[in-house]
């Protein structure tokens, strides 16, 4: 299989934020990655700007760096990294101010594809938003690439909406989630809609129920005192988690276009029925060993705050009401200080309605897995005829697709959601992009259930560092008659 690398038009992307974290683990990288792939055609220039007091080169080291230590060193040619810092500019920027924004407007081309990544925090969105068209850097056709979160409840989401639509057009807005990036995601859409397979089993006659799974081996350490005032819920649920379920449920659009797509995303999120609190499970990590080694910080230590009713982990069994999924629930967690790290999205078939073999033959499920990580892919587990003279025994096989194995070369290199999302930026193109409406339509969810635990008063269960949540989780589908799959690796 060949690949085919697309190039783009030429562009400035200027990174408010340039000398950030994301910038570094993961912006400026995953544009290094796109530059030795021969994405980023000749001409094309990425602007840093922050209140650092830097140069040119000081930007440029400071991207060198963040290549070295986080692109492969397979991937790292000197000559080529040259050529790509060579493309790097820096502008010391006021964001509240008028210091620097003289300066980028000299620096920012009129005639070519310009973009602003606000890898900021959101408080700054409206002021960098305003100085954009104040000093005229701006124009009718720039994008701008917001970082979540998108609000902390509905009512700061409708603001924080307001503010950038007061300077610039929805069209112009790219609200990026990087779960929305990774390859599997988009080729869930793919297995769903270009496949005569799939598709007429993909509704609650032949569904039983579907698993989503985001499972994290860290705390919050370091973050804690951001991540008190969030949650599981807010930091996952109503943005990534969302997103991956509206993706399994949403009817096929008419095409694949970025609003037709949306359309039928926001559909889902209207037809999600409130969720009644037994059906919402939250915990936080005890202070315990993980696995016989040093005793690890419980949350409430991670977090600074030895009150907090903040939840580390949450389940939630959630029901999509309409014709195509009534009656097949869709369980969702997340959580922190886990068994292992992985995202997955398991389909869990129904059982044939007559078993041929008699009983005690070992059935089980039909389940599609979809992984996001670790080795993205996708997995069927089928039943066959175990192997030998012992009679007609039934053992289940998986038909495994690891992207890595299955698509050679091109499929061990796997781009980042990061490198595709901003390439689809410079392209214009908002598929993998939430619209406004979108966003608020998950906070009108999840509002009242935030609000029903706070009001009352309800406190998370406690869970081992290393275990795969709280007790209650498990009960979620054990009185349903179900099962959590495994969490690992």
């Amino acid at each position: 299989m060949v690949s085919r690398v697309i190039p783009v038009e030429v562009f400035d992307l200027v990174i408010f934020g340039g000398t950030g974290d994301l910038a570094r683990r993961k912006i400026l990288p995953g544009l290094y990655r796109r530059y030795l792939a021969g994405q980023m055609p000749e001409g094309a220039r990425i602007i840093g700007c922050a209140r650092a007091e830097l140069d040119d080169a000081g930007f440029r080291a400071i991207a060198g760096q963040a290549v070295t230590e986080f692109v492969d060193e397979r991937k790292r040619d000197p000559v080529v990294l040259g050529r790509f810092l060579e493309s790097l500019h820096y502008v010391p920027i006021d964001a509240t101010g008028d210091g620097g924004w003289n300066r980028l407007r000299g620096l920012v081309r009129k005639d070519v594809v310009t973009a602003f990544y606000f890898s900021v925090a959101p408080g700054l969105f409206g002021a960098l938003a305003e100085r954009l068209h104040k000093h005229g850097i701006a124009t009718a056709e720039s994008r701008i690439v917001v970082e979540k979160p998108f609000g902390r409840d509905l009512a700061t989401a409708r603001e924080l909406n307001a503010v950038l639509a007061s300077h610039f057009a929805e069209r112009q807005i790219y609200r990026i989630d990087h779960y929305l990036g990774k390859e599997t995601v988009q080729n869930l859409m793919a297995v769903r809609f270009a496949n005569l397979l799939f598709e007429p089993l993909w509704n609650h006659q032949y569904v039983d129920h579907v698993q989503i799974t985001v499972a994290e081996t860290v705390g919050v350490g370091g973050r804690g005192a951001y991540y008190d005032k969030s949650g599981a819920m807010r930091d996952m649920v109503q943005n990534h988690m969302m997103q991956l379920l509206c993706l399994i449920a949403m009817e096929p659009p008419y095409r694949f276009d970025p609003d037709a797509v949306r359309d039928e995303k926001l559909k889902v999120i209207k037809a999600l029925r409130p969720v009644p609190p037994e059906n919402i499970v939250r915990g936080q990590y005890r202070g315990k060993p993980r696995n016989g080694g040093p005793a690890e910080p419980a949350y409430s230590v991670d977090a600074e705050n030895p009150d907090s009713l903040t939840e580390s982990y949450i389940a939630l069994k959630v029901e999509v009401a309409n014709w195509r999924w009534m009656g097949t629930p869709f369980y969702l967690r997340t959580g922190k200080k886990l068994r292992a790290r992985t995202s997955e999205i398991a389909i869990v078939f129904k059982e044939p309605p007559h078993s041929i073999f008699g009983d005690g033959q070992g059935w089980r499920e039909n389940v599609l897995a979809i992984r996001l990580q670790p080795n993205e892919g996708m997995n069927l587990s089928v039943m066959i005829k175990e192997p030998g003279p012992g009679g007609m025994r039934l053992t289940e096989v998986p038909l495994d697709m690891s992207f890595a194995e299955a698509l050679g070369p091109e499929g061990a290199d796997i781009p980042d959601a990061y490198e595709r999302l901003i390439m689809d930026v410079i392209r214009g193109n908002q598929t993998l992009f939430m619209r406004g409406d979108e966003v608020e339509a998950a906070w009108a969810w999840a509002d009242p259930i935030i609000s029903g635990w706070e009001s009352r008063g309800d406190k998370p269960k406690g869970y081992d560092p290393g275990s795969s949540g709280p007790e209650d989780a498990l009960m979620l589908l054990h009185r349903d008659g179900r099962r959590w799959r495994e969490i690992r690796e």
